[in-house]
């Protein structure tokens, strides 16, 4: 069977269902096809900190992605809760940074990018067993809980009418000049005028397969990050907590966060023994009141990992009906509203609010 589509999106995580959002608001057919449960990869498996873990040690084109993003979540949490009766949990809560020994170029950054800062006060760090280096306190830094906002996410696109096919392989493509012209699953076929790859750490993989002699070739690999949760009461940690390379994040409901790892496992998703207890340490040395609590779950991803942290966003310079938005590495729920966006209006050919330049293909 022959199906028409405007866009074909390949992926169904939070870029990807972004971008159906994107499209399908302005007036397009918008087809979702991914190969399991939509938003069950590192979408679903992430932090939710919305802000790069020391973004001013990162490059300039990740901020710009992040602050733009930052000021369009407050609208799409609330858009997304009214729509779907799903609450998404963006909560602005606050983090603390307990060692910065690049303090000066913190600072800079901060007020760079407008996001507000204070020393942290011995108040705030006496619960804590940390050896702290000139603390930080982002006062408004929020936070996503990332299944709710997936499950919103997902709920809203249906009912704008974008079509979600899960648990779906591609069998075939097919190509004609310079143009994707058709896409099949089992007995479907699609005719897309745009696909759209948001793959995740899939999406290298993905274009090697179809495209085997193109002229660039993606470096976004599998990153494994595992993630421990404390089955704590409200209140026990008020806000996000970030020492050295890992975390602490309260839920709403008082389940406090811990992660996380960052391996090289290719794309074995398995979580290890090794990686829970040395988990289970860093949160207990840190806060050491959640040794009273129960580890209620164990879980692991894979990030899309790129060499620098930037995704690639934009079309492919092979196929010109072919465009991707992935490579997010942790950061995919906080660049996701601006990379949707950006991704949007350049198929759109509107103006952009961010310059595309830094995250075309051949970066």
């Amino acid at each position: 069977m022959n199906q028409d589509t405007d866009i074909l999106i390949i992926g169904g995580g939070i870029s990807g269902l972004l971008t159906a959002r994107e499209l399908r608001m302005a007036g397009l057919t918008v087809t979702v096809i991914d190969k399991s449960h939509t938003g069950q990869e590192a979408s679903w498996a992430g932090g939710g900190i919305l802000l790069p873990i020391y973004p001013w040690r990162q490059a300039a084109a990740i901020s710009d992605l992040v602050i733009d993003s930052l000021q369009r979540y407050p609208s799409l949490s609330r858009e997304l809760r009214e729509a779907s009766g799903i609450d998404p949990e963006w909560l602005p809560c606050g983090m603390l940074i307990c060692k910065n020994p690049d303090y000066a170029e913190a600072v800079a950054w901060c007020q760079n990018r407008n996001i507000a800062y204070q020393d942290a006060s011995e108040t705030m760090l006496r619960n804590f067993r940390t050896t702290p280096d000139r603390p930080l306190w982002l006062p408004e830094v929020a936070q996503a809980r990332n299944p709710r906002l997936l499950k919103s996410l997902k709920a809203y696109v249906t009912e704008l009418g974008v079509r979600l096919i899960e648990h779906s392989e591609i069998s075939a493509i097919e190509f004609q000049r310079r143009q994707l012209t058709r896409v099949t699953i089992g007995q479907q076929s699609f005719r897309p005028k745009q696909t759209i790859i948001c793959a995740g750490a899939w999406t290298g993989k993905l274009l090697e397969k179809w495209l085997p002699r193109a002229s660039v070739a993606l470096n976004i690999q599998p990153v494994r990050g595992q993630m421990l949760l404390f089955d704590a009461l409200p209140d026990t940690l008020m806000h996000m907590v970030l020492d050295g390379d890992q975390y602490l994040i309260p839920r709403r409901d008082g389940k406090i966060l811990a992660g996380s790892t960052v391996e090289q496992a290719g794309f074995e998703k398995t979580t290890t023994a090794q990686a829970k207890e040395a988990l289970y340490r860093f949160a207990t040395d840190l806060l050491p009141e959640l040794k009273n609590f129960r580890v209620c779950e164990h879980w692991a991803g894979l990030r899309p990992g790129t060499p620098d942290g930037i995704p690639y966003i934009g079309f492919h310079p092979d196929i010109d009906n072919l465009s991707i938005n992935a490579g997010h590495f942790r950061n995919g729920l906080v660049m996701g509203p601006a990379s949707a966006r950006l991704l949007a209006d350049l198929i759109l050919q509107r103006p952009t609010s961010v310059d595309p330049t830094p995250y075309a293909l051949t970066h």
